[in-house]
This record gives structure tokens, C-alpha cells and sequence, in this order.
């Protein structure tokens, strides 16, 4: 029973996946459709084995996943599209029992995490290396203008450096390092972002949740950039302009839900001893 919902989740993670790295988004009917799938399957059966829980389990699951989804985006972690297939993970992951599945959230988040920083980075740095010369001249032009994080950031490291001289503890060691790190992920996330990420396209070829890179006035009305992207209406206005606009793309964060779900079935056993589940 639990084998037909991973076969149901793995194949709507891909479709997903390549979907979010052809359009750069994941249709809500493609994330509203696991949640049926795997609601229905699990009334059906429940109802066949007499196993109520089978069916509660995914309803609490996707109670819990909820709550996460919505978190992750006003923390803005994750977009519309990663939160909702979040959501509908949720209905699909809980097991037999309740600390079992308990366990199995806990490690895919973590995993999802993992993955998603992995991913990320390397994304990134392929998008890098793809516009080595733009990327290079403006990692260079945001080091002279974050002059003022650099120096406090190298302040603060000298600062730590005395800390594991008067606690003793050489672990401590690290901090200065982890400080003078900051900036140069910083300044490397946005010298990423300003070359790599950002295209013009024409109004037309607007989708709702697109990301407005800079703010734009169409006749008396500034229409401003947001994490939820564009409305519906704010496009229908950009259309009457017939001009290009600015977006900022993200990285399509799906194909790190799938990483995440293969690791999960992949080590689940060995994790849950680890951790004691």
C-alpha cells in the first residue's frame, strides 16, 4: 500500500521537476492532483482493511506539511509552487505508525534541506561559470560597494579570534572564519543574481508569480517587485505597455524534492536506527 504512494510521489516529483526547470513554476493542478491521488487511495483502502488510521495518518500529514509550507514561504524559503508540492508530500508520506511517521518528516525535511543547499550551489555555480566575465566583473563591483560589510565582518573576526584563547575550547576556533565567510557568500549570491538571473522579456510572455526585478509605472501606477510575484491584474497592466520588463528568475528548487525523496528511500532504514526511531 505504501509502495503504490512512493511510485505515485516519484513520478509526480519528476513531471514536476522538469516542469519547474522548463517554466520556472509547478502548476497548482499538478500539486492539488497528489493530494487527490493520494487522499482517495488512502480512504479507499482504509475503508478496505478496516485501517482508519491509513487514512487519518495522510490527513494529519497534510495538516502538518501545511503548517510547514506556509512557513517556509513567508520565511521565504521556498516559492508558491515548493510550498504546495510540500503540502501535498505531506498526504503521501506518513507511515503505519505515529512515531514512524514523525520520523519520516523529521528526515525528509532535513533532506530536503541538504539537498536543496547542494543543489543550489552547484546551480549557482554552473550559472557562474556559463557567464564567467559578467559574473567576474560584478563580483568585483560588489566587493567596492560592501566595503562597509567587509570591514565589519573582518572586525568581528579578530574580535573571535580571542575567544577560544580565553575559553579554550578550539572548536571556537571556527567563528572568525564563519564571520569572514558571510560577506563572500553574500556578495557571490548577488553577483550571481545580477548577472545570471535577471532577463528582459516581453509583457506578453508574463505568467502570474513572475518576479519583478525593479518597479515599473504604468501611467499613474507603480507597480513594485514582492516575493508573490505578479498578479493576474498587475500583468493585464504590463500588457498595455508592449514593452519588455525585467524579471528575476529563481533556480528551479524542484528537482531537490526528488534528490531529497530518493535519499529518504534510499537511507531511511539506516537513518531511522541512527536517530533512534
Amino acid at each position: 500500500m505504501i509502495d503504490f504512494l512512493i511510485i505515485l510521489a516519484l513520478v509526480w516529483i519528476l513531471v514536476a521537476s522538469i516542469w519547474d526547470i522548463k517554466k520556472r513554476e509547478v502548476p497548482n493542478w499538478l500539486n492539488f492532483s497528489l493530494i487527490a491521488f493520494a487522499l482517495s487511495y488512502r480512504a479507499f483502502f482504509a475503508v478496505y482493511s478496516y485501517d482508519l488510521w491509513f487514512f487519518a495518518s495522510g490527513v494529519i500529514g497534510l495538516g502538518i506539511f501545511i503548517a510547514l509550507g506556509y512557513g517556509f514561504y513567508y520565511a521565504r524559503v521556498f516559492a508558491g509552487g515548493d510550498a504546495k508540492l510540500l503540502m501535498a508530500l505531506g498526504a503521501v508520506l506518513p507511515a503505519s505508525g505515529m512515531a514512524e511517521s514523525l520520523g519520516i518528516f523529521i528526515v525528509f525535511i532535513f533532506l530536503l534541506l541538504f539537498s536543496g543547499s547542494v543543489y543550489g550551489s552547484l546551480w549557482s555555480f554552473a550559472l557562474a561559470m556559463r557567464n564567467v566575465k559578467k559574473f567576474s566583473q560584478e563580483f568585483s563591483r560588489q566587493i567596492k560597494k560592501r566595503k562597509l560589510l567587509i570591514i565589519v565582518s573582518i572586525v568581528f573576526a579578530l574580535l573571535f579570534l580571542f575567544f577560544p584563547i580565553y575559553t579554550g575550547d578550539l572548536i571556537l576556533a571556527a567563528l572568525p572564519f564563519i564571520v569572514l565567510l558571510f560577506p563572500v557568500l553574500y556578495i557571490y549570491a548577488k553577483s550571481v543574481e545580477e548577472t545570471c538571473m535577471i532577463v528582459s522579456i516581453e509583457t506578453g510572455k508574463l505568467t502570474e508569480g513572475d518576479w519583478l526585478y525593479e518597479e515599473v509605472r504604468v501611467g499613474n501606477r507603480k507597480i513594485k517587485p514582492y516575493w508573490e510575484g505578479l498578479s493576474l491584474e498587475e500583468i493585464k497592466l504590463l500588457k498595455r505597455t508592449k514593452r519588455k520588463v525585467r524579471i528575476k528568475q529563481g533556480i528551479p528548487f524542484v528537482p531537490a524534492f526528488l534528490f531529497a525523496f530518493i535519499l529518504l528511500l534510499a537511507f531511511q532504514n539506516y537513518i531511522f536506527r541512527l536517530i533512534g526511531f
